[in-house]
């Protein structure tokens, strides 16, 4: 096991007083106790509340968490339990938070090189999937979407090949696209981020791309996104969004239906006062306008030919 994590003070420094060591195996010892506690149902809750505390300060929660006995099987009750209450949806926020904090020492384990591959391999984010198929608007239930959604941003985030393999392999894609659609500001800008990563790989384009269902399910939801954006504009989420549409402009096939379903609002100077300080989303929305006049010039000087992708996107 790795050694003890360094300790910080309230200004996130490192601690230099003399008995910063034994602060921290003073913190190790507590940390240890918790996950212990974490194996019985009386002191479950209490132990998940602290430790979520630390999974940002104690750098090897992660592998402890794994390879501790009984420590999985505990959070995956604590989800598995929930369930009843998510269909038909009764979820109290009592009941919300304490899965929540489940979730995030779930969070911490995806997070860590050490038990990512083991995290996939056994199948760990399809238990967090009923809880992105909720469509109840209530605070415990987007805070539940919410907290989910975090745990597969974690995952995308190391742009690691493993991660996006084992995620198109499941209906991730069709929820966040529906979460993108009817979610809160903040689920619809992680959830759009996680499309997002995906669409930056490789085989996460191909796939998109590969048919028209699933690149014109895409390309509809972006759409109506954009719609909404200029009427309650926000500068995270539209970032999200044009990168979404600069990736999916690098496809030959997707990058000439765009010159048919590019929102008339990413052309003109509407979000100009959105991106005014955003000179990395300017950057990338003048790129992705610049890649489709490209496209639509070469298709003039080839005699106007009917793209690949004919239909018009509904909006």
């Amino acid at each position: 096991m790795s050694s003890s994590p360094t300790v910080v003070n309230s200004a996130g420094n490192p601690a230099s007083n003399p008995g910063s060591n034994q602060t921290s195996n003073l913190d190790r010892e507590k940390v240890y106790q918790w996950i212990i506690e974490l194996s019985a149902p009386d002191t479950r809750e209490a132990a998940l509340l602290e430790l979520s505390k630390k999974r940002e300060t104690v750098l090897d929660l992660a592998p402890m968490l794994w390879h501790s006995f009984g420590t999985m099987s505990a959070l995956l009750h604590e989800i598995v339990n929930i369930y009843p209450a998510v269909n038909p949806p009764q979820l109290t926020a009592h009941q919300s938070n304490r899965v929540c904090n489940a979730l995030a020492l779930l969070q911490c384990v995806a997070s860590h090189q050490e038990t990512r591959s083991a995290f996939l391999t056994a199948h760990i984010p399809l238990y967090l999937y009923p809880f992105l198929h909720t469509v109840s608007k209530a605070r415990p239930f987007e805070y539940l979407r919410l907290t989910s959604l975090g745990v597969i941003g974690a995952l995308v985030k190391t742009d690691e090949q493993e991660v996006i393999n084992f995620l198109l392999t499941t209906e991730i894609i069709p929820l966040c696209l529906r979460i993108m659609e009817t979610g809160s500001e903040l689920s619809k800008t992680v959830a759009t981020f996680i499309l997002q990563k995906i669409l930056q790989d490789e085989t996460g384009l191909y796939y998109i791309c590969q048919t028209y269902d699933r690149f014109s399910h895409v390309a509809m939801i972006l759409g109506k996104m954009v719609l909404q954006l200029a009427k309650e504009p926000s500068q995270r989420l539209l970032k999200h969004v044009v990168r979404c549409y600069l990736r999916l402009s690098d496809n030959t096939r997707a990058c000439e239906a765009l010159c048919q379903c590019l929102p008339d609002q990413l052309k003109d100077d509407t979000f100009a006062v959105c991106l005014k300080d955003d000179k990395s989303t300017k950057h990338g929305l003048a790129q992705l306008l610049k890649n489709i006049e490209t496209m639509s010039s070469q298709a003039n000087s080839m005699g106007a030919k009917n793209p690949p992708v004919q239909q018009k996107i509904p909006l």
